[in-house]
């Protein structure tokens, strides 16, 4: 098989002629640029190359040809036009992350530093409104600022919740279709494709760092309360989101087709290390109904799986998932309550496709030996990859301090477990 052959067959709930093997396609199946890095230089022996940030709110590493292919990955992904701070991944210019690894950073990634070290970064790079994030000194990825303006309950607009969404441009749509059409055309790789948008409710996008001026409730602590003290207000932001997203589903069934294999759709977390912090009601009535809109125009439309990042002790919620129409499951936090990975294949792996949980990303990868990461691989392979269904992948992406000793044990893992 080739490796769009072996994602199609993982998709398909079949046995693969071996592992399929993400890393790097989307924005919670990769590594922190520190990891590229040192990845790179491990492998290759050099340390005069800059990692391209892909993704500057976590400051992903590019994972090039050279290293893909080196690592034997299968799948490639297909971003939003712009990244989380609003603007294109273009113009590339050195930076200094605060360990000192080299990295190229997009034109418009313009900051400052504050009196503690940290890295101040600005929406749409314009460094003449307030700055929406924030890279603390010896952190290795961006916090979003809190920019909530004063809340007046009588004027509280659901549509200033809404608008970041819209229906996509020309421009937007053509950008999807090229970069779908040279990938199929020019490469064998299985095709991921992100769509923004349909993220109903994620809390990583409702502080808004690309917007210049937000407007309507825009702090974490604030929208979680909402959710259960302003259902309605939500429940409305959601089907003016949902409407849009509709429409983009369209267009991009009409301009991609077929080309792209599996589209990330939603990334709203909805479990702790302990349980969910919702209940499997309140899902129903606030989030399934607009998921399942959602899978069901994508499934009408295109052959595309749909997938759901969502992390923590989600056991309770994952029917719910299956009946709202997902497709795949990622990052199956295992290290979370009742997420043992055998108990998730036995139950719902004719259902679901689990993409992720090969590795703990909070203990063993992080902080055990090279031969505690190899054994939990091996394990994990063994258990997952059984009658298909799965892509391997960490639980969620790589950190940069990850020790490359240990990155190089789940590789080895991954290779012997192929032979």
């Amino acid at each position: 098989m080739n490796s769009r052959q072996r994602l199609q067959a993982a998709l398909d709930h079949k046995s693969p002629d071996r592992m399929c093997v993400d890393f790097g396609a989307g924005g919670q199946t990769g590594m922190g640029a520190g990891a590229v890095y040192r990845l790179r230089k491990a492998i290759f022996g050099k340390n005069d190359y800059r990692v391209k940030i892909i993704e500057p709110y976590q400051m992903l590493g590019e994972i090039s040809e050279d290293l893909r292919r080196a690592l034997g990955l299968d799948v490639v992904g297909i971003n939003t036009p712009n990244n989380m701070f609003g603007f294109a991944n273009e113009g590339w210019k050195p930076f200094e992350m605060h360990d000192g690894t080299p990295v190229l950073v997009p034109e418009k990634f313009n900051y400052t530093v504050d009196k503690n070290g940290g890295v101040l970064l600005y929406p749409q790079g314009d460094t003449s409104v307030p700055p929406c994030a924030v890279m603390p000194k010896h952190s290795y990825f961006f916090d979003s600022i809190k920019r909530q303006q004063p809340l007046d309950e009588s004027k509280l607009n659901y549509l200033d919740n809404c608008e970041e969404f819209g229906v996509l441009s020309d421009a937007d749509v053509k950008y999807y279709a090229d970069a779908a059409k040279k990938l199929y055309e020019e490469t064998e790789y299985g095709i991921y494709m992100t769509i923004g948008g349909m993220g109903f409710g994620d809390i990583a996008c409702v502080p808004a760092p690309w917007m210049k001026n937000p407007k309507g409730i825009r702090d974490v602590e604030e929208w979680y309360v909402s959710t259960a003290l302003r259902r309605d207000y939500v429940y409305k932001v959601f089907e003016r989101q949902c409407e849009l997203a509709l429409k983009n589903i369209e267009l991009l069934a009409n301009a991609v087709g077929n080309i792209a294999q599996v589209v990330f759709v939603s990334g709203t977390d909805f479990g702790t290390q302990r349980g969910l912090f919702i209940s499997p009601q309140a899902y129903r009535d606030l989030f399934k109904p607009f998921h399942k809109k959602v899978n069901d125009r994508i499934h009408k439309l295109t052959k595309w799986k749909t997938f759901i990042h969502s992390c923590g002790s989600i056991y309770k919620l994952i029917p719910d998932l299956i009946e709202a129409g997902f497709d795949v499951l990622n990052p199956v936090q295992c290290s979370a309550e009742d997420m043992e990975p055998k108990r998730l294949k036995k139950e719902f792996g004719r259902d679901l496709v689990f993409w992720g949980g090969g590795v703990d990303t909070q203990t063993t990868l992080p902080f055990g030996t090279p031969d505690q990461v190899y054994r939990q691989v091996r394990e994990r392979i063994e258990i997952l990859s059984q009658g298909g269904g799965f892509v391997f992948n960490s639980i969620h992406n790589i950190q940069s301090n990850v020790p490359v000793e240990n990155i190089m044990a789940m590789f080895k893992a991954l290779k012997d477990s192929s032979c």
